[in-house]
């Protein structure tokens, strides 16, 4: 998968984690965004890893991995922000 493509699958994955998992980020939009990414390349690591899920494709398998990814990256991210401001 080209670089651009990735990114525009990490910025995809990133969107509906955020929609699933609505409420205030302590990082913004855009910090939101890179976690997404971020998340989507690990959920697709993690895809790899486990078996079956080619991360380089773009289909239904690899999307509801990234999606995982974002969404555990974000959880993570979220009570480790909220312990540190408190």
């Amino acid at each position: 998968m080209g670089i651009l493509l990735g990114i525009l699958f990490g910025l995809m994955a990133g969107g509906v984690a955020k929609l699933v998992m609505p409420g205030p980020d302590p990082a913004g939009t855009t910090g939101t965004v890179l976690l997404g990414m971020a998340g989507a390349a690990i959920g697709g690591l993690l895809g790899m890893y486990w078996g079956g899920v080619a991360f380089p494709m773009f289909d239904f398998r690899s999307f509801a991995m990234a999606i995982i990814g974002s969404l555990i990256l974000l959880f993570s991210y979220r009570c480790i922000a909220i312990r540190a401001m408190a």
